[in-house]
């Protein structure tokens, strides 16, 4: 009598794989392109803490509200996925509904996936239950109250969000609108990249024209030639996402995980792709501001500065060095209408990412042991308006917020 439960439990999982084998979702092809999805959506970068198993959760995302956990994404029955069905994952994805109707907050980004095909949900959904089911009890809602109601999200949605997946444009290519599919969609670049109103909703009218997040700033990568990719070449960006450096910069920070988790795994076609739609977004006849003077105080205390701290890298006209340091000359985070990440850079130093392609990623130190905030405002204020470059002063308050905000 001790068998039986046994044996029907097997019988129970053969039945379970042959209605698996029945739609096709545990096919090796299917799985496969759900593994590269899982790449192009950075499932790692909310989903798997460093040194524990893939995709069990727990990893902490800020928000301006607060912090919320990445669950755990495994076929676990009791902590992760392992009691829904393909419904309840496509439902997630589409319009945010966990299983049960729990709303989800958009710090999980269903906000962009609602534009994934069925067919792509499908394949990722088949890669997630192919994983080792680990469990890990992960309390995703860690937001204070009244954030913590979920149903403001109710609210929230009506005002925020549109529920769709990604139409293709007739009037454009199929690399074009392969590109639109990845960015708007698995890629998420308006997440970071996207200016956000006071609700924490993207502002879609200025998509991908750069926003601060969780201390950096997200360039504009759109084809304006001030301040986002106008200067740069399709082959300049499939070669950044590919390796994480180009002539132009250097990914660090976020971007440096992006790359490293994500884009630098990514097919060449989808990188160009990519590069295609990014580009003909925005104005690339942008205008240029006017510098500010060279013969300003703040100007001429900056040249000093730069010419003993920063030249011997950076070279005196702003050049760089390509693939070791970041040129600085009409470099679009510079001209950036915030300088959040460069006063950053500057007080916490920088590691550049290091990527199979170019496994050795420079670094820059911190300065904040040696600079005052006036003295990197000034700095900062010189890069920001020479060689090219054209962008508001940085002031000595915006330097000493960032600083007391980044002490432990």
């Amino acid at each position: 009598m001790k068998t039986l439960p046994v044996f029907y439990a097997g019988m129970l999982g053969l039945a379970a794989t042959l209605a698996q084998a029945g739609d096709g979702s545990d096919s090796y092809d299917l799985v496969a392109r759900g593994r590269y999805l899982a790449v192009l959506g950075d499932c790692t970068a909310c989903h798997s803490l460093p040194g524990q198993p893939a995709f069990a959760g727990g990893v902490a995302i800020n928000t301006p509200f607060g912090t919320v956990l990445g669950a755990n994404i495994t076929p676990d029955p009791d902590t992760g996925l392992g009691r829904w069905s393909f419904e309840d994952f496509q439902n997630t994805m589409s319009n945010g509904h966990a299983r049960g109707g729990k709303r989800l907050y958009a710090a999980m980004p269903y906000t962009a996936y609602t534009k994934v095909t069925r067919e792509d949900n499908r394949a990722l959904w088949a890669y997630l239950n192919s994983l080792e089911p680990v469990r890990h009890d992960v309390e995703t809602n860690q937001l204070p109250f009244p954030f913590n109601i979920r149903a403001s999200l109710i609210a929230w949605n009506w005002l925020a969000f549109k529920e769709g997946e990604y139409q293709p444009d007739p009037n454009q290519s199929a690399e074009w609108n392969r590109g639109a599919y990845l960015v708007q969609g698995l890629g998420h670049c308006g997440s970071c990249h996207t200016p956000k109103s006071l609700i924490g909703g993207d502002k879609n009218d200025e998509f991908l024209t750069g926003s601060v997040l969780q201390g950096w700033m997200a360039p504009d990568i759109t084809g304006n030639a001030h301040t986002g990719l106008g200067s740069w070449s399709e082959a300049e960006i499939v070669h950044y996402l590919k390796t994480g450096a180009n002539r132009f910069d250097m990914a660090s920070g976020p971007m440096a995980e992006a790359v490293e988790h994500s884009t630098q795994h990514w097919k060449d076609e989808d990188l160009s792709a990519v590069a295609t739609y990014i580009k003909s977004l925005g104005d690339e006849q942008q205008p240029r501001p006017e510098p500010w003077a060279a013969e300003d105080a703040t100007m001429r205390t900056g040249a000093l500065i730069y010419e003993d701290q920063c030249s011997a890298c950076h070279t005196p006209d702003g050049e760089g060095i390509t693939n070791l340091f970041p040129r600085l000359a009409q470099a679009p985070l510079v001209n950036s209408r915030d300088a959040t990440s460069l006063i950053r850079v500057v007080l916490a130093g920088s590691r550049a990412v290091a990527t199979d392609a170019a496994p050795t990623g420079p670094a820059m130190p911190s300065f904040a042991w040696n600079m005052s905030d006036e003295h990197i405002a000034a700095v900062l204020t010189y890069i920001r308006n020479s060689w090219g470059n054209a962008a508001e002063p940085v002031s000595a308050g915006d330097v000493e917020t960032l600083r007391d905000d980044m002490k432990p």
